[in-house]
This record gives structure tokens, sequence and C-alpha cells, in this order.
């Protein structure tokens, strides 16, 4: 129901019941969403509040609109495995879907206590942090923060720039191959750069997943935070 005063825009409520109905499967992949008319009538809303809900459903990717036939619910979830090899780019060319990298920011930071622990590197040693967001036919699935020790990759995030792939940078390195240690996986709300990245409301979970990379020698390479989009991914964890 619509809560009018609650201090949430009508809209948004509205975006958030049009989700929770596609995700608890009233609206199903594929299928046709209700036309304005039809929704504005079950709101009790004008058009411009049901086209304004619906245009920030198409911005998350859970909606698309096809030009003269109305807007349908996105396919099902992307599966994404998390393994002792997880790849990006392998992920997505498994399913056979587009994919790119843009990097959002690049920035060299002094480790913290913890990401000097994950690392193995002294307090206050530099660290390449690299923001990026990941996307799969055009629709932003995650927003990754990477850390990598600095001293032992000068020059990294150029690097990375030009290449846009964790992989090929570290053999840039002299890093063949790397396995993944653990990954950590959780369930929250987004904070408000989660919200900003993603473009996702605040009572939208997101899936957190915390991960660290070794070398073949089992020293650590990479440090990450990722957020994945809930309503676009499926994680699935394989057996090493």
């Amino acid at each position: 129901m619509i809560e009018r005063g609650s201090g949430v825009a009508v809209w948004r409520q509205i975006e958030t019941t049009l989700a929770d109905d596609i995700g608890s499967g009233v609206l199903r992949a594929g299928e046709r969403i209700p036309t304005e008319l039809v929704l504005a009538e079950r709101f009790q809303v004008n058009r411009h509040t049901i086209r304004r809900a619906v245009a920030a459903l198409v911005e998350r990717g859970v909606l698309r609109v096809e030009q003269g036939r109305g807007t349908f619910v996105q396919e099902n979830a992307i599966d994404y495995a998390l393994s002792r090899r997880t790849r990006f780019s392998q992920n997505m060319a498994s399913q056979n879907l587009s994919s790119d990298i843009e990097v959002v920011s690049s920035e060299t930071l002094p480790a913290n206590q913890e990401l000097a622990s994950l690392l193995e590197v002294e307090v206050g040693a530099p660290l390449h942090c690299i923001t990026t967001l990941s996307r799969a036919e055009g629709r932003i699935i995650d927003a990754s923060t990477l850390f990598f020790p600095g001293e032992r990759f000068p020059g990294l995030p150029e690097v990375y720039a030009g290449l846009r792939s964790v992989t090929r940078t570290l053999q840039h390195f002299g890093v063949e191959d790397y396995t993944r240690k653990f990954s950590r996986i959780t369930a929250r709300l987004p904070d408000s750069d989660t919200m900003a990245l993603l473009h996702l409301p605040k009572n939208r979970p997101v899936l957190h997943v915390k991960s660290l990379n070794v070398d073949s020698e089992g020293r650590p390479v990479q440090y990450g935070l990722t957020r994945f989009n809930g309503d676009l991914v499926q994680l699935t964890v394989e057996n090493p």
C-alpha cells in the first residue's frame, strides 16, 4: 500500500512494490508489465508518477523497454560463479553476455591495520585503490573496490586503466596465475556511495563479497570488496 506523508516519495514506494512483485514472481521474467494507465489505477496516482517509478527500474536493469511493444521484466538474474579462479570476463563469456568495466576512480592510500594484515604489508605501506563498475549487456551489475600492494606493483593503476582486467594487469607484472583464497558473502542495505554507483534505492539489499586473491606461492596480490545488484545477479559458489 502507498503511504502518503511517510517521508518516502510515492514513486519510490511504487518502484519498490513493483520490484517486490518481480522478486516474488508475481511479474515473471520476460513478461510485459501492465500499462501506465492500469498501474496508475492500481496505485491511485497519475501516469507521470508511474512513469518515474518504471524509469527507475529500467535504469536499474530490472525492466527493459522495447519500442512499440511495451515494458518487460528483464530475464533471469545473471549467474555469477565464485570459485578458485573467479574471472569476470569468463563468467560473462560463458553465458554469451557482452561485458565491460569502467574505472570510476583510482588513488594510492596508506594501508590500515586490516588491509595491511590481509595483503601482508606494513601498516602505512602504499596500496593502489581502484573503484570500478562492471556491466553485462549494458546493465551495471556490480561496483568493486580493489586494493593492490603498491610497492610490488608500481604503476599498476595506469596499466589497469588500459587493460581493464585484473588477470591481464597481474600478468603484466609477472603474476601468471592467481587463485581465490576466500570469498565472504553478506547481504546488506546499500550505503550512499553504493546507491549512487548501482542506481539503487536505499531499501534494496546488495550482495557484498569480500575476497582475497593470492599468487602461486600464496602471496596476496589483490583484496577486493564487490557490491552486487541483488536484482540482477545470482551468486553461485563452486567447489574447488
